[in-house]
């Protein structure tokens, strides 16, 4: 594999700037798998949630479970109800939302692709490998006064 630069210069590139380029190259990528069968990645999120609930998931929960990833959290309301209006979820007096055999034919698919696109981009990568990276990343996070607890 060519790196960007060489070892003794590669240990001082930033952090910051390598952690933006893999989440903007890396979210793109997903986001257009996802789309090339028709669902947005926040609209993924809701669907899986909603299906591994036992009895549905409120709007609210779906919502705060979600606050986390990439800042979508409140901004999920216009997915949640593109869903309904798809017939992928449905809303029952309880106030419930509940998957649809639609919706659940198109988080399989979506969970397929989902499998297929973490197969492409850890190509080459031995778990080992990925496991001390997320837990460097981790480290720094934490350095820098962040929260890496389980949501």
């Amino acid at each position: 594999m060519t790196y960007s630069h060489e070892d003794e210069e590669l240990v001082n590139q930033p952090i910051g700037y390598w952690t933006w380029a893999a989440n903007k190259t890396l979210s793109a990528y997903v986001r257009g798998r996802l789309a090339a069968i028709g669902i947005t990645q926040p609209q993924w999120w809701v669907l899986h949630q909603v299906l591994h609930s036992e009895d549905g998931a409120a709007r609210d929960e779906v919502t705060t479970a979600q606050q986390g990833n990439l800042d979508v959290g409140a901004g999920l309301a216009p997915d949640i109800d593109l869903l309904l209006e798809r017939t992928l979820l449905t809303q029952k007096a309880d106030g419930r939302l509940r998957i649809t055999d639609e919706g659940r034919a198109l988080h399989q698919r979506a969970a397929l692709t989902q499998r297929a696109s973490r197969e492409r981009v850890h190509a080459g990568i031995p778990d080992e490998e990925y496991l001390i990276t997320l837990k460097v990343l981790q480290r720094m996070i934490r350095n820098a006064g962040g929260d890496v607890s389980p949501a």
